[in-house]
């Protein structure tokens, strides 16, 4: 005898069938997927440009040209959280006030963009504070707004600035690779994300992920490895910059164009890595979320489904390392002057950049010979996980009574030298009090 129940069962299997077989491949390949996605949740985001000055142009208009994209795939603005110091648009030195571009002859990157935190307000604590939910710490005059992602969430992650080993620059202090990781592994211990990206231009930024664990459902990847400079781009006569960055122009270029609902990360990991020729890209943490599509995490999954667009017209990168950004844009910009005052002024601002980078080494090199170990100034060993707490105080002194590292990108390129000192069983304390002799008449 067939029950009430199994009549029910019957029609509701039988409905299924029917849905199945009616469908198109498409139609139902879009079934799975708006299905996907609402079991999935919801997409956060994140973007921060971590440096301010004229000459640091790129890194704001990098995360500008971050948060287009996120928006215009549909992620609303109350989920993304922009940081950025904001003294770009508006710069007197800007030609063309109220606009900033990514590349040459762009369209503007800069209109509508939030400015949720900028200023003073951009800092690592504040970085940190934002990315784990934590509005109650948050510090300064900012919107308040935080990554308040449950355990069903996408979390996608963008930081464009300087760095160092181990370490990536704010305007006024630094961000440590155990202090991110402390904090990606605490969203993961509190459910705070499904699967969490992590996209990271800075030098040396593959240090940063060097300890990042494969089980705690995040995927990172890289403008270079944890030993070499990321690169800078397409140099502008008339704004006298740059405004962008190879790995950074290289990923939002492609997701300007892609179809976000078919290509996996994976597939915009290598194409990226492809054309970077300047620096080796990197991947860190758990590889099989690499197989999901990008459109997960950069937005997309419920927009009508696109065809993939044709790249823009190609444009020579002009690519620099980011420590002599200062110095090529002097260079460049003495060899435009049209006046003899204007190469005057030039020249004595090369003049002191020059002046600065030979005090720098002086400094440096002092440092490791009062140490007994000149050495230290060549190797370029891997900082062990003992040996963060060290380095971080040596750190932290060096930028306090030397050069505040977030304003100075060439002192970063010799942050080595105290990795190296630690390594070598110096006590922190000692490498601290020697900083601070070496630096006390700057």
């Amino acid at each position: 005898m067939v029950t009430v129940n199994m009549k029910k069962s019957i029609l509701i299997i039988s409905a299924f069938v029917f849905a199945f077989v009616s469908c198109s491949p498409r139609d139902w390949e879009k079934l799975l997927s708006e299905r996907k996605q609402n079991a999935d949740g919801k997409h956060w985001a994140l973007v921060v440009a971590g440096s301010n000055g004229w000459y640091n142009y790129r890194h704001q208009a990098d995360a500008c040209h971050a948060y287009q994209i996120l928006h215009q795939n549909g992620i609303p603005d109350e989920r993304i959280v922009v940081m950025m110091f904001d003294d770009i648009a508006n710069n007197r030195e800007n030609p063309t006030p109220g606009v900033m571009i990514n590349r040459p002859n762009g369209t503007d990157v800069y209109h509508g963009v939030p400015k949720d935190y900028t200023g003073k307000d951009v800092t690592p604590e504040n970085f940190l504070s934002v990315l784990t939910g934590n509005a109650s710490a948050v510090q300064g005059i900012g919107s308040g707004k935080v990554i308040a992602s449950g355990p069903n969430d996408h979390v996608f992650v963008y930081f464009t600035d300087h760095g160092a080993p181990h370490l990536i620059a704010f305007p006024a202090s630094e961000l440590h690779s155990k202090d991110l990781l402390t904090a990606l592994n605490q969203m993961h211990t509190n459910n705070q994300f499904k699967q969490l990206v992590f996209y990271l231009e800075a030098c040396e930024s593959g240090s940063m992920f060097k300890q990042l664990r494969d089980n705690i459902n995040v995927f990172a990847t890289t403008a270079a490895n944890g030993k070499e400079s990321s690169y800078a781009c397409y140099f502008d006569k008339k704004r006298k910059t740059y405004l962008g960055d190879v790995y950074s122009v290289k990923w939002m270029e492609d997701s300007d164009v892609e179809n976000l609902k078919t290509e996996t990360l994976e597939r915009q990991f290598e194409i990226v890595r492809k054309e970077v020729n300047t620096s080796h890209c990197e991947q860190f943490g758990d590889m099989s979320i690499a197989k999901e599509p990008v459109s997960f995490f950069q937005g997309g999954m419920n927009m009508v489904e696109r065809k993939a667009r044709a790249p823009l017209p190609p444009v020579e990168l002009d690519a620099v390392p980011q420590e002599d950004v200062p110095i090529a844009i002097l260079t460049r910009s003495y060899f435009l002057a049209e006046t003899k005052e204007e190469k005057e002024r030039i020249r004595i601002k090369l003049h002191k950049e020059l002046e600065l980078r030979h005090r720098i080494d002086r400094q440096v090199k002092v440092i490791a010979q009062r140490l007994g170990r000149p050495e230290a100034l060549e190797e370029k060993r891997d900082l062990s996980t003992g040996n963060h707490e060290c380095y971080k105080q040596a750190v932290t002194t060096f930028s306090k009574q030397c050069h505040v590292l977030g304003q100075v990108d060439y002192a970063l390129r010799h942050m080595y030298t105290l990795v190296n000192l630690c390594e070598y069983g110096i006590d922190a304390d000692v490498i601290a009090e020697t900083v601070r002799r070496v630096c006390y008449l700057r």
